[in-house]
C-alpha cells in the first residue's frame, strides 16, 4: 500500500489515501511490478508544489504532479520499455515519491469537465509510471506512456485522458 501524507487537509476530506490504495496496486500489477513495492504520495497545495518544482526542476510555479524515482529505470532506446526495479537487500522494492497539488488538480479537472477523482487517478498513474522509468519527453516514449495510462485508466472504468 502506498504511504500517503497529506499536507493539505482538503486531500483528507477528498479521500486521497483510499484512492491511492486502489490505483497504485492496479497500476503496479499492470506493469508487472509487485503491488508490495514502496511508494510515497504527498497531497499538498500549489504553494508547496511550486517550491518543490523550483527546487528540483528549476521551474517556477506550480504543477499538477511531481515524481522522484528511487532509481533511473528509463530505457535508452526511444519507446523502449524501462528496466524493472531491483529489490533491495531485504527484498523490498523502493520506487520513490510523488507529490500532487490540490489547486492545480482542481482547476484542471474543472477545465476538462471531469470529476476530480478521475483526474487524480490519472495523475497518480502518471506519477507512478514516472517512478517506473516511463517518460514523455521523446515522442516514442510519450506514445508508450500515454498508451499505458489510457489502458490502466480504462481498466478502472475511466475515460482516456488523451482522446479528444
Amino acid at each position: 500500500m502506498p504511504d500517503v501524507l497529506t499536507e493539505d487537509p482538503r486531500w483528507d476530506a477528498f479521500g486521497l489515501a483510499a484512492l491511492a490504495e486502489r490505483v497504485v496496486p492496479l497500476t503496479l500489477e499492470h506493469v508487472g511490478v509487485s503491488p508490495d513495492a514502496q511508494v510515497s504520495l504527498m497531497g499538498c497545495d500549489d504553494a508547496r508544489i511550486a517550491a518543490l518544482n523550483a527546487d528540483f526542476r528549476d521551474k517556477p510555479g506550480p504543477t499538477n504532479v511531481l515524481s522522484w524515482p528511487a532509481a533511473d529505470l528509463a530505457s535508452e532506446t526511444p519507446g523502449g520499455a524501462p528496466y524493472p526495479p531491483e529489490p533491495e537487500f531485504d527484498g523490498t522494492v523502493e520506487l520513490g515519491d510523488i507529490a500532487i497539488a490540490w489547486e492545480t488538480c482542481a482547476r484542471e479537472a474543472e477545465a476538462a469537465g471531469k470529476p476530480m477523482a478521475d483526474h487524480v487517478c490519472h495523475l497518480i498513474v502518471h506519477g507512478l509510471l514516472h517512478l517506473l522509468g516511463y517518460d514523455h519527453i521523446r515522442d516514442p516514449d510519450a506514445t508508450l506512456m500515454e498508451g499505458l495510462e489510457s489502458h490502466i485508466l480504462g481498466k478502472m472504468g475511466l475515460d482516456d485522458p488523451y482522446r479528444n
